[in-house]
Formats: structure tokens, C-alpha cells, sequence
């Protein structure tokens, strides 16, 4: 390779829509792109244009090393292993470490976002408040950990994963032993329940500055979520309280270590007003967080955390967006609870909220047969308005008019002579005659509907 050659870059890659797109990240700065994707994440590469591409079923470190040495054999060493899913920055850390790759994250940085415990005792060590929290991996018992962490209710959750995934709150001691013998200790940790409201900060910190950043309260939690209950958030108006978020937040990355990257922040607001940090993310936040950034300022999030990365400029600029901020917000459903299940009827909340500028909805007949995923859900939403009053009050009527009916798929028959008596109830939001009104669900059926 000369000095003239341009750098190679590998991505791994699961995210077959625009975000997927890094070629276009690029914005005309040479490089010479080695894709490995999953299947479904195909489509958005361009193809034509790559180095390599490389479908693979896995993308685990240790089925990814070989290949990658390999493909540092035939091109040379990368400059940068990138992954921008939660499920791949580790393990582009973990392969750059492996074959001396000079950029991208180091190791130790992605650590500290990847545990739990790791990145609340950084936070912790700055003087700022963390959940009080105790690692399982010496044995302790549920009697310990209680009176480690001053008293119940405590939050059991993975180390290292996310979305919830794993996540439930204990209310006695006795409910703690018995999650306590389902675990693995080295994989979990428990923490102080911290209750208040909770936020969420993204941005793209770069030079050890925030670039850009916004500040929105969440519409239920994460943990609602995955128990069945949807999930939304609303941007905050500026001023002092959306400052003071971002401050706190900054304060955090900056104990963290983070100088260039994107990032998912989340905190907890005490009911007396004390500012509590939850987790971050090395990535843009998930569910529409992205798709609003780009709707309202232009800003698209996983092309600046490619680049952010890479040691590219970014390509965002305070001129790039609309000149003043605008109130926004989303609101995304979960799949049934009992699966698998056929969707039977649902209706449109538009007509009744104007706020509403867009709208995903499951395909009547479609049937759920997996858990889905914050993108995967039984309704998606975007709004926009003038305040974030007017938009928390818009996702708040959106979830009293959207109705969603689906069964269980075992129950065929029934499935389809509902589907042929629901379509003018889909219309109007009303259940027809034998059907469940809002909040009931039918024999072997749910219906969704939660204010």
C-alpha cells in the first residue's frame, strides 16, 4: 500500500435502511470500504462500490477474527473497524485490538460504555450521582445485596445489554434470591431503584465538546416496553431545564473519557429535582430517535458517529438545520404479548392528530411471530408542533385514538371471520359487535390501547 492509497475501512453492518448507507457518510473522502453484514442488512450497501463484501451469519468476535485477518492480508491493516449497532462496537473494539488497528475506539473507551458497573463508577468518580449499585460476580446473598444498596425496591439487570432486555425490578427479598438463582452472576449486577422522570440526551460530542445535542423526556420507559406497553419520547423546548440536562450529560462524557462520538444518555430526574445518570450508549439512540433528528434538524446522527470514529469532520454545522429548533417527538408500539398473532384491525390516528407527520402501521393480516424490536413494533409514529407541551399532549390523544387487534393465529378461523367484521370497526376505531372494547382483550386476542 503507498501513501497515496486511500485508508481501509471495515464496517460491520446490520442496518439495511438509510443509516446503512456509509458510502455516503464518506461525502467524497476516499476510502476503500470492506463490508460484513448480516443478511438483512444488505441492501443499503453499495455494492459496486465496496472493497469486499461479505454476508455473514455471525458477527461475533471470534467468527469475524479470521476473516478479518485475512482481509488485512490482502488490502493491509485497516485504519478503522467501526460498528455502529450496541451488539457490534465491542466487538469492532475487540478485532481492532487484535490486528493493531490505529483508528476507530480503543478498547478501554468502549468498556466503559459497554458495562454497566464500569461506566457508573466513572461517572460515580466524578462527583456525579450514580445509582448506588453492586456487583454479583463473588456470590453475595439477596440479604447482602438489600442492605448493600439501602433497601428495596432494586433493579437486576445485564451488565452489558440493552433495551431493557433482562432488566426486572425486585420488591422483597425473597422475590431477589429467587432472580438471584436464575442469573449469572458475572453477567448481571444490581442497583438502587431511582424513581422520577426519565430523559434521554443525544448528540455527537467531538474535540471533548458537545457538537450537537437535544434533550427529550420519555412517554412511559423501556422497561414498559418490553412488559407490553408503548414507548415515546418528547423533545424538550429550550431553556433552563433542557440545559441543565445537557450540562449534566456533558459532565458525564467528559468523565467517561468520550472526546469524538455519537451518544445515547439517559437520566433520571429525582421528584425533589436531583439529576441521577441511568446509561449511555456509544451510538445514536435507537427506536425514531434517528429518523426525528434528520426530520427536524437535518442532522443525521450514524453518518456523524461514522465519522466521528473515523477522525472524519463532521458534516453537520449549526447552519445545516432549520434556523430555530422545532418541537417534536414519537411514540412506537410493542408486538402482542402472546404470540404468534394476526393483525385483525387497526386504525390511523392521523386524522384526529394533526401533530402526527407519519405513521407506520401493521398490515392487516401480517402475523407477529417474534418479539420485534424497537424499529419491528405494531405502530410507529412521528410528530411535530409548536411546544413540547403541544406534542406531549399530541402522543398522549394519539395512544387514546390508535386501536390495534390482533389473535392468536392458532385460532385461525376465528382470526378470519374477525378480520372480514373488522374492517369498517378499523375505520372508525370502534370494536364490532363480540369484540373487545379498549383495554380488553378477546379470548386468545389483545388489543392495545393505553393512555
Amino acid at each position: 500500500m503507498t501513501d497515496r492509497t486511500p485508508p481501509l475501512y471495515v464496517v460491520l453492518n446490520r442496518s439495511g435502511d438509510e443509516f446503512g448507507e456509509y458510502h455516503r457518510f464518506l461525502d467524497g473522502h476516499p476510502g476503500r470500504m470492506v463490508y460484513l453484514t448480516t443478511p438483512g442488512g444488505l441492501p443499503a450497501l453499495d455494492q459496486d462500490g465496496a472493497t469486499e463484501v461479505h454476508v455473514c451469519d455471525s458477527l461475533a468476535h471470534d467468527d469475524l477474527l479470521p476473516l478479518v485477518r485475512e482481509i488485512a492480508d490482502r488490502h493491509g491493516t485497516p485504519q478503522a473497524v467501526f460498528g455502529q449497532s450496541e451488539y457490534d462496537i465491542l466487538t469492532a473494539a475487540r478485532l481492532s485490538a487484535s490486528l493493531g488497528v490505529p483508528g476507530g475506539y480503543g478498547l478501554d473507551l468502549v468498556e466503559r460504555f459497554k458495562d454497566k458497573p464500569a461506566m457508573k463508577s466513572a461517572v460515580g468518580a466524578a462527583g456525579l450521582r450514580v445509582p448506588r449499585f453492586r456487583h454479583l460476580d463473588d456470590a453475595p446473598s439477596a440479604e447482602s445485596v438489600v442492605e448493600a444498596l439501602g433497601g428495596l425496591p432494586l433493579v437486576l439487570k445485564p451488565r452489558a445489554a440493552a433495551g431493557s432486555q433482562g432488566v426486572s425490578v425486585v420488591h422483597s427479598t425473597g422475590e431477589l434470591r429467587d432472580a438471584l438463582r436464575g442469573v449469572d452472576p458475572e453477567a448481571y449486577e444490581c442497583e438502587e431503584y431511582v424513581d422520577g422522570e426519565i430523559f434521554h440526551v443525544d448528540g455527537v460530542r467531538r474535540s471533548g465538546r458537545l457538537h450537537f445535542v437535544t434533550a427529550s423526556q420519555y412517554v412511559h420507559t423501556c422497561l414498559d416496553y418490553a412488559h407490553g406497553r408503548p414507548l415515546g419520547s418528547v423533545l424538550l423546548d429550550p431553556g433552563p431545564e433542557r440545559d441543565e440536562l445537557t450540562a449534566f450529560a456533558d459532565a458525564c462524557l467528559g468523565a467517561l473519557g468520550l472526546r469524538d462520538g455519537a451518544f445515547h444518555l439517559e437520566v433520571i430526574r429525582r421528584p425533589g429535582g436531583e439529576l441521577v445518570f441511568l446509561e449511555v450508549g456509544l451510538r445514536p439512540g435507537g427506536a425514531q430517535v434517528p429518523f426525528l433528528h434528520v426530520d427536524l434538524y437535518g442532522i443525521d446522527l450514524f453518518a456523524e458517529a461514522f465519522r466521528a470514529a473515523l477522525d472524519l469532520p463532521p458534516l453537520w454545522r449549526p447552519s445545516s438545520g432549520p434556523a430555530e429548533p422545532r418541537a417534536g417527538g414519537w411514540l412506537i408500539y410493542p408486538t402482542p404479548r402472546e404470540l404468534p398473532a394476526r393483525v385483525v384491525a387497526r386504525t390511523s390516528p392521523r386524522a384526529a392528530v394533526p401533530e402526527v407527520y407519519h405513521e407506520e402501521l401493521p398490515a392487516i393480516g401480517q402475523v407477529m411471530t417474534g418479539p420485534g424490536s424497537y424499529d419491528e413494533g405494531c405502530g410507529i409514529f412521528r410528530f411535530r408542533g409548536e411546544s413540547a407541551a403541544g406534542v406531549r399532549a399530541a402522543v398522549h390523544s394519539a395512544m387514546e385514538a390508535y386501536r390495534l387487534r390482533t389473535e392468536r393465529t392458532e385460532r385461525t378461523e376465528r382470526a378470519e371471520e374477525a378480520g372480514k367484521t373488522l374492517d369498517a370497526g378499523a375505520e372508525t376505531g370502534k370494536a364490532p359487535d363480540g369484540g373487545a372494547e379498549a383495554g380488553e382483550a378477546p379470548d386468545g386476542g389483545a388489543e392495545q390501547s393505553h393512555g
